[in-house]
């Protein structure tokens, strides 16, 4: 039987999501509560493999177990076992064809910057933070020219294991609400620490040391030896996963947002 799982987490405590030997991963912390109450060993498959320090509003895995629990067991029995930080929202029973990552379509990020001269306390491990005057208006005359399909090489990590760089981004938008930008972009898929670089560019473009074009420029040169450093992890979280509606999950369209309707609270 194979059980998916829509869950959130806090980063900040986490090595990524992927399951290290030190078992400092949000897997591992997924894996040893799922084992729990299956009462046998598990393999958990996400949407996505989010890096050090990024966060989740709405991640998807799944898993295979023999175990029949009721479905609760999923959401309040592995949600006992896990920490305060990470959490399973809903539980549903899909077919054995599905799979978290392969059967997503589309996967959505956003990136909360605080631009003030002086950091934020309480949002430390929660916002990305840049302390010189940021043009909103050119960063997202320059995150136009993310929309489409391009090669995203400019902005893909060294380590980066994707057999290509291509990728089809349909929504690149910035958004101002008091001290904070909020960057929201949704793609067929992203390359490691694509965005984050991308973040770095726009940051770039906003405190005017290159013009809107020099978004184009980047992705035609398709060099990321020429592009500004990553930026910070800490504002940056995976608000929504795609899938066909076949699949009957909870989540049937990507409605996560930083803000008042989520459990990010932007603070003017």
């Amino acid at each position: 039987m194979r059980i998916a799982l829509g869950v959130a987490y806090d980063g900040a405590n986490f090595c990524g999501w992927q399951s290290q030997p030190s078992a400092c991963g949000v897997q591992d912390a997924f894996e040893l509560a799922i084992a729990s109450i299956a009462q046998h060993g598990v393999r958990v498959h996400a949407a996505g493999r989010t890096d050090t320090g990024v966060h989740a509003l709405c991640q998807v895995v799944h898993f295979d177990t023999d175990s029949m629990r009721p479905i609760s067991a999923w959401v309040r029995g592995v949600n006992a076992h896990l920490p305060a930080t990470v959490r399973v929202e809903w539980a549903h029973v899909v077919d054995d064809t599905f799979h978290a990552r392969f059967s997503a379509y589309e996967r959505s990020y956003q990136y909360l910057l605080y631009n003030a001269p002086v950091a934020p306390a309480l949002m430390a491990t929660k916002a990305g933070w840049f302390h010189l005057p940021l043009n909103g208006e050119a960063m997202s005359e320059a995150a136009n020219y993310l929309i489409g399909e391009h090669d995203f090489s400019a902005f893909r990590a060294s380590e980066c294991q994707a057999k290509t760089a291509i990728r089809c981004m349909t929504k690149a938008e910035v958004k101002m609400t008091g001290k904070y930008f909020v960057f929201e972009f949704t793609a067929n898929a992203f390359l490691q620490h694509q965005v984050r670089n991308m973040i770095g560019a726009l940051v770039y473009i906003g405190k005017g040391a290159h013009p809107p074009e020099y978004m184009k420029e980047l992705l035609q040169k398709r060099d990321r030896t020429l592009s500004p450093p990553t930026f910070s992890p800490h504002g940056l979280y995976l608000t929504g996963v795609g899938y066909d509606a076949k699949w009957d999950l909870p989540i049937s369209q990507l409605t996560s947002q930083l803000g008042p309707q989520s459990g990010i609270h932007v603070i003017i």
